[in-house]
């Protein structure tokens, strides 16, 4: 059988493009949450303080 890709022309891009934004978006909110959280439950260790 032959190697088969699908036609969708424009409504690819716009799919894409929808998609990336989509994606961007939600990890953008996710890095902010994780930001947030580090700040404020997490502290820096030193070396000597590390099992």
């Amino acid at each position: 059988m032959g190697t088969y890709k699908l036609k969708t022309g424009k409504v690819e891009t716009v799919v894409v493009d929808a998609y990336k934004r989509l994606e961007r978006g939600v990890v953008s909110v996710y890095e902010r949450i994780e930001k947030r959280f580090v700040e404020r439950f997490l502290e820096p260790v030193e070396k000597e303080e590390r099992p």
